[in-house]
């Protein structure tokens, strides 16, 4: 989740709506401008029996991220708590319950996305030697209850916490207990932006199969490939889904900015403290008639904070985030942006899959997205075919574009190499979490312990 960057000196108040859609059209880029944003978040366990570090204590989140400064990263704070470090590399931050995720810089080709990903994990993993603690690549704690994870000092958070069970059964579970990886990806104009969030929103539920690995929660199977899918569907219906207005004809800016205002708000920002407004409505405070603010009006910073509040399958700031991916190891790090840039960067690529989506029903999409969590690439696609059938269509045009892009690296290279972990996925038919409920039941004889071994 966002990390409030408290440097902008200029902010000025929200005086029409031509400033709520201005985030989004300062995202448009030429193509030569285009950039790769990957966010990647991991388990925080310590070695010696497995449980989650808490912020405070000796070797725990703190110290972790502090630890960090020896390579260049500087803090970040909030009520005089460390809640992030920043350096070239992006930022270093907490999700609730202690999270690590490093939301990465922009990027020009999957070449430095995966250097830049190994540095991180590098560094974070010499760190570790020093703490005795692991990083696990799940898409969900798989023995974790909500009690035995700790919180972490963030003032947002404290107030979603306490929100989220009046609007969901699962909203806490997705705050504490999941992990995930996302690409922020940019676009040339409004079309260019309507078409790659119809594209990828369409295309998303595929991401959540082939990355699918969540399939323990307290230390048992529980019935899905990717429980954390299944989260997102008992969170907040408010700020989460498919968003059938993206595929109606006109959708643009100005419909994405109706949605966010019709999206209840969280908090307000002052004086460095976060100010509960849960529930309460953008609308309202546009007005001026914000109950907790009375007679303010937002600035463009809180509608910037308001826009990271929203957490539907696909989200537009002033660039494209694809959401749909569990947490996992290294190699699936760099598949995600790799899938999605080779598919999204390539006009012919782009066209491709769009053609192979662009006919399915409203209804069609959802119960597709309502199917994979459970069944993964063996869910039902429009015309009786497998997701699976569609994954190996979908990866030939991935690949296409990538080539196409022709980023070549010191070697030679060009960016397809970083599909291969999908290839073999899709090859053998079997998603991440597939293979994990296979050692369950058999090498590991039912003990969720055994799955630290496979940490990074």
């Amino acid at each position: 989740m966002s990390t409030r960057d408290n440097s902008a000196k200029d902010d000025p108040i929200i005086e029409s709506r031509d400033q709520l859609v201005e985030p989004m059209q300062a995202g448009e880029k030429p193509k030569s401008a285009w950039r790769i944003g990957t966010e990647h978040e991991k388990l925080v366990y310590k070695r010696d029996d497995f449980r989650a570090p808490s912020y405070d204590e000796p070797g725990g989140i703190r110290d972790i991220l502090m630890s960090l400064q020896r390579f260049g990263w500087e803090p970040v704070e909030e009520g005089g708590k460390v809640i992030a470090m920043r350096g070239e590399d992006g930022t270093v931050s907490l999700e609730p319950a202690g999270q690590l995720e490093l939301s990465g810089a922009p990027l020009e080709n999957l070449h430095q996305t995966c250097a830049e990903t190994g540095r991180h994990l590098q560094q974070v993993k010499e760190v570790a030697e020093a703490f005795d603690v692991g990083f696990l690549g799940l898409g969900m704690w798989p023995d974790k209850t909500r009690e035995e994870l700790p919180i972490m000092p963030k003032g947002r958070y404290e107030i979603m916490m306490r929100h989220m069970p009046r609007v969901g059964d699962l909203g806490l579970d997705m705050m504490l207990r999941t992990c995930t990886i996302q690409v922020n990806l940019d676009y040339s104009s409004e079309a260019c932006m309507a078409k790659k969030f119809r594209t990828s929103l369409a295309l998303q539920p595929l991401a959540t199969a082939l990355f699918a690995n969540s399939p323990f929660t307290e230390g048992k199977p529980n019935g899905f490939l990717s429980f954390r899918s299944h989260i997102w569907s008992d969170t907040d219906p408010h700020r989460t889904g498919m968003l059938p207005f993206v595929f109606e004809d006109g959708f643009g800016y100005e419909r994405y900015v109706d949605y966010m205002l019709d999206v209840p708000m969280y908090f307000v920002y002052r004086d460095g403290k976060y100010i509960n407004a849960a529930g309460l409505s953008f609308r309202d405070f546009l007005d001026g008639n914000l109950s907790v603010l009375p007679g303010e009006k937002p600035t463009q910073s809180d509608w910037w904070d308001h826009l990271s509040t929203a957490f539907p399958e696909v989200r537009l700031k002033s660039f494209l985030e694809m959401r749909g991916a569990d947490g996992g190891p290294w190699s699936r790090i760099c598949a995600l942006p790799a899938f999605w840039v080779g598919i999204l960067y390539d006009d012919a690529a782009l066209d491709a899959a769009w053609d192979l989506v662009k006919d399915w029903t409203m209804e069609e999409r959802e119960a597709l997205r309502n199917a994979v969590p459970k069944l993964a690439l063996d869910a039902e696609i429009p015309g009786g075919r497998k997701l699976h059938d569609l994954a190996k269509e979908v990866m030939a045009i991935s690949r296409q574009g990538l080539v196409s892009r022709a980023r070549i690296n010191s070697s030679g290279d060009n960016e397809t190499g970083f599909l291969e972990t999908l290839d073999e996925i899709v090859a053998s038919g079997k998603v991440p979490a597939q293979r994990l409920l296979d050692k369950y039941h058999g090498e590991w004889g039912g003990d969720i312990k055994r799955v630290y071994k496979y940490s990074f």
